[in-house]
């Protein structure tokens, strides 16, 4: 959708939608960045709205923005404001999201149907990468992406984030996937979803709390130029589909992966005897991991989001050069 069709008004007030508002509202400073051709780079809301406790999510919100202004490069927060898609939430708004109980989780297909019920939400790596794309920003950064669900043979249960991926051509920054996940069959979806995936300074692919998850990658590329270049050479050859830069924590600041492992096979088995399925399982297992952890995950996730929103700035920023 070209981005003079997409409506662009003042933020909302939460009383009433604005005059002349349409479902996908950009805000001032990204649309007239897009259309100078300034770095823009996206970040989803989800992280805000359901993956960090009060109040620290408003204060990694505000930290993130502030760190990707001063690589030079104007973020977009998204997320979705009285059933308004919102690509570059205002202060406000960001706040709502992360103070209002009622916030929902929204997806791609959630999104007719938080639009029709004029719902508050934080919008998914595949909803934020959408709207980026049909907005115009070419680079998002996010913790860890979606995937496939352990026992999805059985279940069927996949992440919406791979499907979208495979259609919306962005350049999307993760530690990978979320190590609650099957990460094996993840890759494997990806591949045959003709999503490229390159690790960022390593051939390992990381497992979000730690560096390595014991599957190898075939690429890597070494700076952010060499990123951006793969993303233009995607659009060259006319091809659809994201391309997934794995960026993995520090090893220093990693949890220990003996510990980790320990940890998650109790997340999972606490999951299962509560019944937990479907898209709770998520937040159960990383709330779980955090409280067994001390706090500890809690730390190694805004270590690996700070990260991988620094990496998408640079990317950003070499694309637009």
């Amino acid at each position: 959708m070209p981005l003079e069709t997409v409506v662009v008004a003042a933020p909302y007030d939460g009383d009433m939608q604005p005059e002349g508002s349409s479902a996908i509202r950009v805000g001032d400073e990204v649309r007239a960045a897009i259309e100078a051709g300034t770095p823009v780079l996206a970040l989803e809301s989800t992280i805000l709205s359901h993956g960090l406790p009060r109040p620290r999510n408003l204060e990694v919100a505000a930290e993130a923005e502030q760190s990707v202004r001063a690589a030079g490069v104007v973020p977009a927060t998204i997320g979705v404001i009285d059933g308004v898609a919102v690509v570059g939430l205002a202060a406000t708004e960001i706040e709502r999201l992360c103070t209002r109980d009622g916030v929902v989780k929204v997806s791609v297909r959630d999104l007719p149907i938080a639009r029709a019920k004029r719902l508050d939400g934080g919008t998914t790596v595949a909803a934020t990468a959408w709207l980026a794309h049909r907005a115009g920003i070419a680079v998002m950064s996010t913790g860890g992406l979606g995937g496939v669900h352990r026992g999805a043979s059985e279940t069927f249960d996949e992440s919406a984030d791979l499907t979208t991926l495979a259609q919306t051509p962005i350049t999307l920054v993760s530690a990978g996937v979320k190590s609650i996940l099957d990460i094996g069959a993840t890759l494997e979806r990806l591949e045959t979803l003709n999503v490229p995936v390159v690790g960022y300074r390593t051939n390992d692919y990381p497992g979000f709390y730690v560096a390595d998850s014991g599957f190898a990658l075939g690429y890597r590329v070494d700076t952010a130029a060499e990123a951006a270049a793969l993303a233009r050479a995607r659009d060259e050859l006319g091809l659809s589909g994201a391309v997934l830069v794995a960026n993995p924590i520090d090893e220093a600041s990693q949890l220990d992966p003996e510990f980790h492992d320990r940890v998650l096979a109790e997340a999972l088995a606490a999951a299962s005897a509560a019944g937990i399925t479907g898209h709770d399982t998520t937040p159960f297992l990383l709330d779980h991991m955090q409280r067994a952890t001390g706090g500890r995950s809690l730390d190694v996730n805004l270590d690996v989001y700070r990260g991988n929103v620094a990496l998408g700035a640079e990317i950003a920023r070499a694309l637009a050069g």
